[in-house]
């Protein structure tokens, strides 16, 4: 038994740390995801406390990680490990059966599940977990309470301030398509099926057809049998590149920009109302020596076309503004603004407002022949 116990210990300990680990270098993506929560149950008043959450909770995963892994203060954290697995058990059931958020983001982007797989995951912890608190007062801490505190304390610390840095600039690890070196050229989409299911009326026999290609004309067909279900099957979801660039009157300019075979800057502003006026004050000499240099440098945004008129006014912007899905946005570069050069469709390099350097630099790095 000790060596179950030992062995349900360790595995929590394991996924915890992953979870809080990869959540810790991306703090803003499990922002996004708490404020689709937060919509999702309507109460869009918690938003503003969402970067707060996001930190407590990615600091109490990691914290528990450590102690379950290392057998650290077991008889304690226990009792926060139960009913945290408790909650989150419950809230991913309803999501299972609800898809209230399409991703519920529990391993960030490292590790995509499914909404189902999500609550089966957690049922599969729940089963080592129950265990880990039955036999809380088995364990045995290698240290004493008090070095089990300062331990601990010092952990928490640290990811505290791994969050807090990668809010501030960018992620330490891009789990996201957008990542450097990563092709974002433009591809065809995929005609999406649609699949229907009928049952016979008699026999209850069911019978599935890709549409059109059933008769759904002939009468007599139909009064045998019912209609029971339809399901999608969309090629695309799962193409790395999902993002439509269009400009104020609603033409596609996504391969225009993408495929552009020069240096193209792309500064991203999902919210031109929630973005740093301080970043867009750094980006207007930037913009202008690379538009001496002839390169193309634009803003993707959210934002309505009245709001970004408003916008270039009050800040001076002259660069071209374009629309864009603000999820799509979000997943492109953490940061608003955050800036992406590309060439040829691919990513070459990507900053925080706070980190661009000056042109100069940007230049003699990344467009060497160029400077030539």
């Amino acid at each position: 038994m000790k060596a179950v116990r030992n062995l349900f210990r360790i595995l929590l300990g394991v996924v915890f740390i992953f979870s809080g680990f990869v959540k810790g270098v991306d703090p803003l993506g499990t922002v996004y995801r708490m404020e689709d929560y937060f919509i999702a149950f309507g109460i869009q008043w918690a938003i503003p406390f969402a970067l707060v959450l996001t930190i407590f909770l990615v600091v109490l995963e990691f914290t528990l990680g450590i102690s379950l892994m290392f057998n650290f203060w077991i008889k304690k954290t226990s009792w926060l490990l139960l009913p945290m697995m408790t909650f989150f058990t419950v809230l991913t059931f309803f999501d299972a059966v609800y898809n209230m958020v399409p991703d519920c983001g529990c391993f960030g982007d490292a590790l995509k599940l499914t909404n189902l797989q999500t609550f089966l995951k957690n049922i599969v912890l729940m089963a080592m977990v129950i265990p880990v608190f039955v036999w809380r007062n088995k364990y045995r801490s290698p240290l004493g309470c008090r070095w089990n505190i300062i331990v601990l304390s010092a952990f928490a610390a640290l990811c505290t301030c791994l969050s807090v840095y990668c809010y501030y600039h960018l992620p330490l690890i891009d789990f996201m398509a957008w990542k450097v070196g990563n092709k974002v050229k433009t591809v065809e989409s995929l005609p999406v099926k649609f699949y229907v299911t009928y049952k016979n009326r008699k026999t209850g026999e069911l019978k599935e057809y890709l549409a059109p290609n059933y008769p759904w004309s002939d009468s007599t067909w139909l009064s045998e049998w019912v209609f029971k279900s339809q399901r999608v099957e969309d090629p695309n979801l799962n193409q790395t590149m999902a993002l439509r660039v269009e400009d104020q009157n609603g033409n596609d300019m996504t391969s225009v920009i993408l495929d552009n075979p020069g240096f193209q800057f792309i500064v991203v502003a999902y919210d031109l109302t929630k973005s740093s006026p301080d970043g867009f004050l750094k980006l207007l000499p930037f913009y202008k020596q690379s538009l001496t240099d002839g390169l193309g440098f634009i803003c993707l945004t959210t934002t309505l076309p009245s709001d970004i008129k408003t916008f270039r006014l009050k800040q001076g912007t002259a660069f071209g503004f374009y629309n864009a899905d603000d999820v799509v946005l979000k997943t492109m570069v953490r940061a608003n603004p955050g800036v992406i050069l590309i060439r040829n469709g691919v990513v070459v390099a990507k900053w925080s407002w706070r980190d661009l350097p000056p042109y100069g630099q940007v230049k003699e790095k990344f467009m060497q022949p160029m400077s030539k």
